[in-house]
């Protein structure tokens, strides 16, 4: 399925690096502006910088550095975006792993912050995004999710991140249903096992801390089963085009090349 988004407006969290990276790259290949949202500015440049290396005009980036735990800064990032004009694709790939850990020494404060950071603010962008969405019948919500979600028992130790993935696509499916018939869709991707840096830092962890992680993480790294950022974010753009809601759409099963 083609990819030509010329005209629209793309938001992308998580897009200093990684998949975000990828995805806001792979947008501005189809002819979108796009908004670049991440806590670290330094990255979010080198982004803009690559942008501009594959041809993207300055006028369609557009760079907001926030930090989404925080709710004031993620509710001033909101509003800058919107200042700017309406946003039609929503990319909520921003997440966090930690906690990892044994449960039982998971501080309260810290399930807050995975929380915070996985499912309260794709929830509270997307219906800061949606009024516009609404008013021309049109808008494409992603939430990107885990694999992990289907399999919940496979991450011991990383309790927080499969709950609030899981909470993340629940979210998502009951959404899509609220929308049906107004033009605007809201899916769940599955990125697969991707070389990302939080790949690498888990990797790095210190084993006692994070049990058999340490091991499947490190294992997965040296049999070369990890896919690119740039692999996984074709996966999603194929799926993006179509009409497709309520959908958890998984990088193996995803027409790239379509």
């Amino acid at each position: 399925m083609a990819t030509d988004f010329t005209g629209k407006t793309a938001l992308i969290t998580g897009a200093g690096r990684g998949i975000g990276r990828a995805i806001a790259l792979g947008l501005g290949a189809a002819g979108a502006r796009v908004v670049l949202l991440a806590r670290t500015a330094r990255q979010l440049d080198e982004t803009r910088d690559l942008l501009r290396a594959q041809g993207v005009p300055a006028r369609r980036i557009s760079v907001v550095p926030a930090d989404l735990a925080d709710e004031r800064d993620r509710g001033q990032a909101a509003a800058a975006v919107l200042a700017a004009g309406r946003v039609d694709i929503l990319v909520n790939n921003a997440a966090v792993v930690e906690p990892l850990g044994p449960t039982a020494a998971v501080s309260a404060g810290d399930l807050r912050l995975a929380f915070e950071v996985n499912v309260i603010a794709p929830v509270t962008l997307t219906a800061a995004m949606l009024p516009g969405m609404l008013d021309t019948g049109w808008g494409r919500v992603v939430n990107v999710s885990s694999g992990i979600v289907a399999h919940p028992a496979g991450m011991i130790r990383g309790n927080a991140y499969a709950a609030t993935k899981a909470a993340l696509e629940a979210h998502t499916v009951n959404l899509a249903a609220e929308l049906a018939g107004t033009g605007v869709t809201v899916n769940v991707y599955r990125p697969g096992g991707v070389d990302t840096a939080m790949q690498a830092w888990i990797r790095g962890q210190d084993p006692e801390r994070i049990g058999g992680l340490h091991e499947r993480f490190n294992q997965n790294f040296a049999a070369g089963t990890l896919i690119t950022p740039e692999q996984s974010a074709a996966g999603l753009l194929a799926c993006l085009a179509g009409d497709d809601a309520g959908a958890i759409w998984d990088v193996s099963t995803a027409p790239v090349g379509a």
